[in-house]
């Protein structure tokens, strides 16, 4: 499931605070400290539009082996490498 307080703020966005963390405890208030109504379904729907960027943090290869990469492969190696991930997780 998506970051519940990114969702939420994705879909109200006159929450100014969130207090909780799962669904059974959040409190969402607004700029005048009123409770304001999650609309769960929605929240329980959203998908988080840079999903693709955490998802190729981690399984792009870490600097290090980027450099060796480069240096045994050259920059077209280089390129297939990170290639392969992008086209596993493309921008949404």
């Amino acid at each position: 499931m998506a970051d519940l307080h990114k969702a939420i703020r994705a879909i109200h966005n006159n929450v100014i605070v969130i207090k909780g963390d799962t669904k059974e405890d959040i409190i969402a208030l607004d700029d005048s400290g009123n409770s304001v109504t999650i609309d769960w379904t929605n929240v329980e729907a959203w998908t988080d539009p840079n999903e693709y960027q955490y998802k190729r943090a981690a399984e792009y290869p870490n600097v290090k082996d980027q450099l060796d990469d480069l240096y045994h492969n050259g920059i077209n190696g280089w390129k297939n490498t990170i290639k392969a991930v992008k086209d596993k997780y493309p921008k949404g």
